[in-house]
């Protein structure tokens, strides 16, 4: 079990609410880049442990966070600078949108929506399930035949980010592909230029193995 786990930071174990979750500032655990490499790998077998805002927030933070000022730049690089993936985080309690100028939640849905965000079983238990969304309203630029291949580069670094921030936690973490993507859209009330791409799901690893 990691020792960077803080109980004291309130849980989204909270009851489900239209407010917004305002997130703790993103203090990521100093961990040397190239040791991050090596650790990082795909975890599975994940405890149902749920996580505290505090680590949502650094994994969210991580995907797709404001990391400078000046433009609101990001932590992940979009093309043209369209910042056109959004990141849905989904635990036990709701489905939550990342706002990232605000390193706030904002409610979506209600309810258990975590056996929706993937066709493998262990999706429903894990804590957190991270979704990539590309919105195609914010690529004008785009031929349409390009929109979903450019999206995907997006969502691929910032999974990536989020893997790392996970190794930082010693998390278990692996990105998804196996989606019955309508039905997920509509679960997160989806509009019809939004689509899902990845999944990404957390959680303290049930072997003693770091992530």
């Amino acid at each position: 079990m990691s020792t960077n786990r803080s109980p004291r930071v309130p849980t989204l174990e909270m009851p489900f609410g239209d407010a917004p979750v305002a997130l703790p500032p993103p203090r990521l655990p100093f961990l040397e880049l190239q040791f991050a490499f090596q650790v990082r790998r795909s975890t599975r077998e994940l405890l149902p442990d749920a996580l505290t805002l505090e680590e949502i927030g650094c994994l969210l933070w991580a995907a797709g966070g404001v990391n400078r000022s000046v433009g609101n730049g990001r932590t992940a690089p979009s093309a043209e600078g369209w910042h056109e993936v959004d990141v849905y985080a989904v635990t036990a309690q709701g489905a939550w949108l990342y706002d990232a100028l605000e390193h706030g939640l904002l409610p979506v849905a209600a309810g258990d929506l975590r056996s929706a965000t993937g066709e493998q079983e262990f999706c429903a238990d894990a804590p957190l399930n991270l979704v990539y969304v590309a919105d195609h309203s914010r690529m004008p630029d785009a031929r349409p035949e390009q929109r979903e291949f450019l999206a995907g580069v997006t969502a691929g670094a910032m999974a990536q980010n989020a893997y790392l921030a996970a190794a930082a936690f010693e998390m278990g973490c692996v990105v998804r592909a196996m989606i019955d993507r309508p039905h997920l859209g509509a679960s997160l009330k989806l509009g019809s230029m939004q689509h899902v791409l990845l999944a990404q799901t957390f959680g303290w690893p049930r072997r003693g193995d770091a992530v």
